[in-house]
């Protein structure tokens, strides 16, 4: 049991570290640029999201953070209207705790 705990113990440290040793040939990046690619973008909201990452990433930031919450919401009561014509009415629930 003690060959095979030393083992397993031994290929562990061996796999978190073996990482550590592969380094890639040459220097690091020292300036990377992520661009959206707008060659093939069809036009209307999809150029429009598309050039507004290029140019400006912090309105393109609270676009996104407006979307995904109004996504959000809309999904919420869309949920609500579909469980309450099911008969799951989540409004009169009692919860008992104790």
């Amino acid at each position: 049991m003690k060959i095979l705990k030393g083992f397993l113990t031994s290929i562990v440290t061996f796999l978190l570290l073996f990482p550590c040793s592969a380094w890639a040939a040459g220097g690091g990046a020292t300036s990377l640029v992520v661009v959206a690619d707008t060659r093939r973008a069809a036009g209307g909201i999809e150029q429009y999201f598309s050039n507004l990452y290029n140019t400006n990433i912090l309105l393109f930031a609270v676009w996104a953070v407006v979307l995904t919450a109004a996504w959000g919401c809309l999904l919420g009561v869309l949920m609500d209207i579909i469980m309450s014509k099911t008969g799951l009415d989540l409004k009169s629930r009692k919860i008992v705790e104790h």
